[in-house]
């Protein structure tokens, strides 16, 4: 499947999350986002929904608040700990989306999510025990919000 991972504002290209996607077999692209600012970051990424076409597009913290930002393109997105409300963002999750999310994250209170959640009717998993979301119980739950069958 081919993904588009955003990486969030304190990461680069290459973590664990879009490794264990790759590792699972999946066509993973990445942008690097590291340094930009928010609005260079949307040009970026609807570069790269352009060019590559993905099925789905992951978003981690500020990747997240990116992907409700620039047009899918028909891509499913899953939302990484979203950080939709440090950025202005209106929520424009739909509600094929997955929102993933540990209830113990001191960065973006879950609560935010919760409320995402509510407003698009998508779905919410609590998975990881902090903001990284590298657990591999995190990345078990990123990974099969990503392999899950669109309805």
């Amino acid at each position: 499947m081919k993904i588009l991972f955003l990486h969030g504002l304190e990461s680069q290209a290459g973590g664990a999350k879009p490794e264990h996607l790759k590792a699972a077999g999946h066509d993973v692209v990445e942008p690097s986002l590291a340094g930009t600012n928010f609005e260079e970051s949307k040009i970026i990424a609807q570069a790269y929904v352009d060019k590559y076409g993905p099925e789905v597009i992951v978003g981690s913290s500020r990747g997240g608040a990116l992907a409700m930002n620039i047009d899918p393109a028909g891509a499913r997105l899953v939302l990484v700990a979203p950080a939709w409300n440090i950025y202005g963002s209106l929520p424009a999750a739909r509600a094929d989306s997955t929102i993933i999310h540990s209830e113990t994250d001191k960065i973006i209170p879950f609560e935010e999510s919760i409320q995402l959640s509510k407003m698009s009717g998508a779905a919410l998993v609590a998975a990881g025990s902090d903001h990284r979301m590298n657990s591999s119980n995190a990345l078990s739950a990123i990974l099969a919000a990503v392999e899950r069958q669109q309805h």
